[in-house]
């Protein structure tokens, strides 16, 4: 039995990527671990804003952002068996560092910080030139 990894953030290209991956795991037999990152950085100017405490702390958005994707898309008793990791760090950097002994390594097309007009964001584009394990890029829908 081995483990798929699908990056999550609530965007429905990343719910459509964990729903392909319940799939395969399905078949496969494979556990399914559910990550999503956040990047202290990228929020660090929430504690230069008027009200925000210093010691905010993102990961307990994060790691709610993630059981609320996990509620939405999966049944209460599926979404229970998932393993969960609420990682800090770059994105791109941290789903290529759990694919390292992964099955597969599974992503949407495009996230929350992507424009709509590219083919694949920078995530999906780095994990597949770099993921150590095989990669699936869920496609969303494409314009007609």
């Amino acid at each position: 039995m081995g483990r798929i990894v699908v990056g999550v953030d609530g965007s429905e290209p990343s719910l459509k990527a964990l729903r392909w991956a319940m799939g395969q795991a399905a078949l496969s037999g494979d556990t399914v671990e559910a990550v999503i990152v956040w990047e202290f950085s990228a929020t660090a100017w929430t504690t230069m804003m008027p009200g925000v405490p210093p010691e905010f702390d993102p990961e307990p958005l994060a790691r709610q952002a993630l059981d609320d994707a996990l509620a939405k898309t999966l049944d209460a008793e599926t979404a229970a068996g998932i393993e969960r990791q609420v990682v800090e760090g770059h994105a791109a950097q941290v789903l290529v560092d759990r694919s390292e002994g992964a099955t597969l390594l599974v992503v949407g097309d495009r996230g929350h910080s992507t424009f709509a007009a590219t083919l694949l964001g920078s995530v999906s584009l780095h994990v597949t030139q770099h993921s150590k394990s095989p990669v699936v890029v869920v496609r969303g829908e494409t314009a007609a």
